[in-house]
C-alpha cells in the first residue's frame, strides 16, 4: 500500500488590500524550499469566479452587495476545500485573503473555513499595515491594476471603504503570527514565517480556536 504523503503546510495571509499580502506570497514562493502553490482572493476572483458574481470573496466590508452575500459561504468553502486537497496531496500552500464578517448580516465564514482545514498544519498570519502606509500604496498604484484602488482626495483623504477594511479585516484578531509590512520587507516577512514554521506552532493554533467560535455553516 502506498503511504499517504505528509500533509503540506498551509500559510494563510489575512489583511486589507494593499497591506502587502501578495508580495509576501511571492517571496515565499521564491525563497522557500519545494513548490509552494499560491491560492487566494485575486486568483479566485479573476480566474475562477464568473464576472457577474464578482467580486465574490473579494466583496469589501459594509454590506454593499447583499445580492451576492448568499453565495459567499459556498465560494469560500470551495476555495478552502481546494486548499485542503492540495495539502493532503503533500503540497505546501500560501493563501492571501481578506477575511471579514462586516456584511449586511454576519455570515460566520472564517470559523467554517477553519473547520475545513481541521487536522492540517495551518499558520494563520495577520498582515497589518498602518492606514497612512495603505493610502501611500494606493496613491502609488500597482502595474496592471490602474484605477482599481480608491485613493482619496484632499477633502476625503481616507475613503470610507478603505477605513472599513482597516476596521473589519482583523476581527476577531486571532493569529499565530502578526507582521507589520510598514516595518518589514516582503523577504523579511517570509523569513519570519519560515522561522515560525520551523519552530512549530504552539497549540491550540489560531484555526483550532477559530473553529470553535461558531457552528459550521451550511454550504
Amino acid at each position: 500500500m502506498t503511504q499517504a504523503p505528509r500533509p503540506g503546510r498551509i500559510v494563510i495571509l489575512n489583511g486589507a488590500p494593499r497591506s502587502g499580502k501578495s508580495s509576501i506570497a511571492a517571496a515565499i514562493q521564491e525563497s522557500f524550499d519545494g513548490p509552494w502553490m499560491s491560492l487566494g482572493v485575486d486568483a479566485y476572483v479573476n480566474a475562477v469566479t464568473p464576472p457577474r458574481y464578482r467580486p465574490g470573496i473579494g466583496l469589501r466590508p459594509g454590506g454593499e452587495r447583499p445580492d451576492l452575500e448568499p453565495r459567499l459561504p459556498t465560494f469560500y468553502a470551495a476555495l478552502y476545500e481546494s486548499i485542503a486537497a492540495h495539502s493532503r496531496l503533500g503540497l505546501d500552500v500560501v493563501v492571501d485573503v481578506g477575511h471579514h464578517d462586516d456584511y449586511s448580516k454576519p455570515l460566520q465564514i472564517l470559523p467554517d473555513c477553519a473547520r475545513r482545514l481541521s487536522c492540517l498544519p495551518v499558520l494563520f498570519v495577520g498582515v497589518r499595515c498602518p492606514i497612512e502606509t495603505i493610502m501611500q500604496r494606493r496613491r502609488a498604484g500597482q502595474a496592471g491594476r490602474e484605477g482599481l484602488y480608491a485613493v482619496g482626495t484632499a477633502g476625503d483623504p481616507v475613503p470610507a471603504p478603505v477605513l472599513r477594511w482597516q476596521n473589519a479585516v482583523h476581527v476577531p484578531g486571532i493569529y499565530d503570527l502578526e507582521l507589520d509590512t510598514s516595518q518589514l520587507t516582503p523577504a523579511e516577512c517570509a523569513a519570519r514565517i519560515d522561522a515560525r514554521l520551523r519552530d512549530g506552532i504552539p497549540g491550540p493554533t489560531a484555526f483550532e480556536r477559530l473553529a470553535k467560535l461558531a457552528p459550521l455553516t451550511e454550504s
